[in-house]
């Protein structure tokens, strides 16, 4: 019986290797590259070469895009690794593989995939990425698939799943600061033998800030409901971007508080006890915004503080009009019945101080509060002091105008700040729409001249 079975085993081995040998000329079979990372943590596999797009001149050109190939792809992984670690304090024990795969691109805004794999010792990753792709997109899958092997080291039967905002914040703060360093692409091209490669780094001292301050400048930075919640638009850069620099900046101001990166740890490993971001966040960062209107007031002052620093250039009249328009409505959705579909369209301050309860609302005139305080900055003449106007009513209503007076409890002398009522803030808010409405009309459009 045993003679029989090494017998067979033979015979198949023999059939198995005639068959090659006949199809050999007309079968090319596809080549799999592999590399390892040096902690060996990473994994890289390729079955095919360079996809056609990759060797394209708009490709090899555009210093926007990546071109991977296995052995640089380990490298890289290995340098973001190292540098969200340092950022975070991470520990350097990881307990799961990841696997990248690596695939020809099509076009060049394909997506990239990340499956999370349970195993009897954790969890392992699998990322399928094409071959060419944006920085951006790049760097924001590697620091997305660092950080969820740091979520769920502790084993866990639910996945963690991680928060864009913290994806996309810490992803642009490594594109500002490292990222010639740790994004190596294929050489774009040959000369005297020896490859090269073409990088344009933008040097701004020391403010890695730079650019998400432009983009905040022209555009209100997004509350944190918002960052919970991004749309594809803004996740795609859409936006003009205000996404991506609301992120950037919201992540930095957390980092630069006490303990700020202790408690994004902490957030991120709580992760797989939660359903929700929001609430792991609250859990993680409890001692620095006990209340949801504590962070948004926190928020607040730091987009005000960021932008006021370098405000940038006058707006003309008629955008000044368009800004403080935008700013002083609120975006919702309404349905003329229950079965329609919903229409978006905008309501104004007093509806909200009229229709929202307490919570809801605060947090609303928060947001106004402060896009009005920046656009303040830079109005044209003839709409600045109205949109303090605007700005000092908000802050009356909120209890946040700076006067203030003295009550006594006894022999006790204490400050108090007054809050003006809504049907007061309601009439100051009616009166500057007038006055509002007399000043556009006075303001001619913009004209483009050639």
């Amino acid at each position: 019986m045993f003679r029989l079975h090494c017998l067979r085993n033979f015979g198949c081995t023999v059939i198995f290797g005639v068959f090659c040998c006949n199809t050999q000329a007309e079968l090319s079979l596809p080549r799999t590259e592999v590399a390892r990372g040096v902690s060996g943590q990473f994994i890289v596999t390729s079955t095919s070469p360079l996809s056609s797009l990759a060797a394209t001149h708009r490709i090899m050109a555009d210093t926007n895009f990546v071109r991977l190939e296995p052995s640089l792809l380990a490298v890289s992984a290995e340098r973001i690794k190292e540098t969200l670690r340092r950022e975070l304090g991470i520990d350097n024990q990881w307990r799961g593989k990841i696997f990248l795969g690596l695939r020809p691109a099509q076009s060049p805004n394909e997506e990239v995939t990340i499956v999370s794999e349970r195993s009897a010792n954790g969890w392992n990753y699998h990322v399928l990425m094409p071959d060419v792709l944006s920085r951006t997109r790049f760097v924001r899958a590697m620091a997305s698939v660092v950080l969820l092997e740091f979520a769920n080291r502790d084993v866990s039967t639910h996945a963690a799943e991680i928060p864009g905002w913290i994806a996309d914040g810490l992803s642009q703060q490594l594109l500002a600061t490292d990222g010639c360093k740790i994004i190596l692409s294929s050489p774009s091209h040959v000369m005297n033998g020896l490859p090269q490669s073409r990088i344009v780094e933008s040097q701004r001292g020391m403010d890695f800030l730079a650019d998400a301050r432009r983009v905040l400048r022209d555009y209100s930075a997004l509350t944190f409901e918002q960052l919970s919640w991004p749309t594809g638009a803004q996740l795609a850069g859409a936006d003009g971007g205000a996404y991506r620099a609301s992120a950037q900046l919201f992540v930095n101001e957390l980092l630069n508080l006490r303990d700020g990166p202790a408690h994004l740890r902490a957030m991120l490993q709580s992760l797989p006890r939660f359903y929700n971001g929001q609430t792991a966040f609250q859990n993680a960062f409890s001692t620095d915004f006990p209340r949801p209107l504590d962070l948004e007031k926190w928020w607040a002052l730091q987009v005000v503080s960021f932008v006021a620093q370098d405000p940038g250039a006058r707006w003309t009249p008629a955008v000044s009009r368009e800004k403080l328009t935008e700013i002083l409505g609120m975006p919702v959705e309404m349905r003329t019945a229950s079965n329609a579909l919903p229409s978006r369209t905008g309501i104004s301050l007093q509806a909200v101080i009229r229709n929202f309860d307490s919570l809801k609302q605060t947090m609303i005139l928060q947001t106004k509060l402060r896009d009005l305080e920046l656009a303040q900055l830079r109005m044209a003449p003839q709409l600045a002091v109205l949109t303090a106007e605007y700005r000092l009513a908000l802050a009356g209503y909120l209890g946040q105008n700076k006067q203030t007076g003295t009550i006594f409890y006894g022999n006790k002398r204490v400050l108090v700040i007054p809050k003006a009522s809504s049907g007061d803030t309601l009439k100051k808010l009616d009166a500057l729409d007038a006055k509002r409405r007399a000043i556009e009309a006075t303001i001619k459009p913009d004209v483009l001249r050639p």
